[in-house]
């Protein structure tokens, strides 16, 4: 779990709420269903315009590691594949057979049958390249969903002010129609820079930093495996994946 997550989504609703109570505001106050209605039913459809089916599927696939992020421990990641290396030297290649039927993920899984059957090492890190970068992208691109939503709240809180100063003008001659008006113009605006600023915009953001760590530790996987499928001493592997750790620690 994440806790720098949901600490921040905490921390900045409640820094809106309470400066809201500070100046006197009430919650009952910032909710307007219309002004709801307008900013994200707007935001989704137009992303749902843009957006292949799959693509915008894929987005809330990824959400939830805004909160749970599916991040490895590069450390335990590099002690695992200096371990495939041992056994290799110690085994042969044939000896990660039993290594890669048991694993459960699906890129280490094809990497060591790659080996497993005799794949030249050239060929071994093409193929893996080929599908973390085309994964990558994927992701990457569901991510740009929420950039894409934090993009078009704003403006359709513009749109949902502007409804409501229609709105307004349009009952000059009833005082009593104005407050509604008056309401949805102000509560929309807040509604669409609230949401793309505080939750959209970020999201996004997170979203991209953990695809990026996740392929930090495939380029881990690929280097390593590549190296055992060249004969090299697991010690010389071990010296080799360490830069991932300590890239890792300082820009993930």
């Amino acid at each position: 779990m994440d806790s720098l997550s949901i600490i921040g989504l905490i921390v900045g609703f409640t820094a809106i709420l309470g400066g809201n109570a500070l100046e006197g505001g009430n919650m009952s106050g910032l909710i307007n269903m219309p002004a709801f209605i307008i900013v994200i039913g707007g935001t989704v459809g137009a992303v749902m315009l843009q957006t292949p089916w799959l693509l915008f599927r894929q987005a809330f696939v990824i959400l939830p590691w805004v909160f749970k992020p599916p991040l490895a421990d590069l450390d335990k990641v590099r002690k695992e594949v200096v371990g495939w290396g041992t056994l290799s030297r110690k085994e042969g290649l044939l000896g990660l057979e039993s290594l890669a039927e048991a694993e459960k993920r699906s890129f280490q899984r094809k990497g060591l049958q790659l080996m497993v059957d005799g794949t030249e090492p050239d060929a071994i890190r093409t193929l893996l390249e080929t599908d973390l970068e085309l994964e990558e992208q994927n992701n990457l691109q569901a991510a740009k969903v929420f950039d894409a939503m934090g993009g078009y709240s704003p403006t359709l809180g513009i749109i949902g002010a502007v409804m409501g100063l229609i709105q307004v003008m349009g009952n000059l001659s009833d005082p009593s129609a104005l407050g509604a008006g008056i309401a949805t113009a102000f509560v929309a605006t807040i509604y669409g820079v609230g949401l793309a600023n505080v939750l959209l915009l970020p999201i996004g953001t997170k979203l991209r930093s953990i695809v990026k760590a996740q392929a930090l530790e495939k380029e881990l996987v690929i280097d390593g495996l590549v190296a055992i499928a060249e004969g090299e001493n697991p010690k010389v592997i071990d010296v080799r994946l360490e830069i991932y750790s300590r890239v890792s620690k300082v820009h993930v």
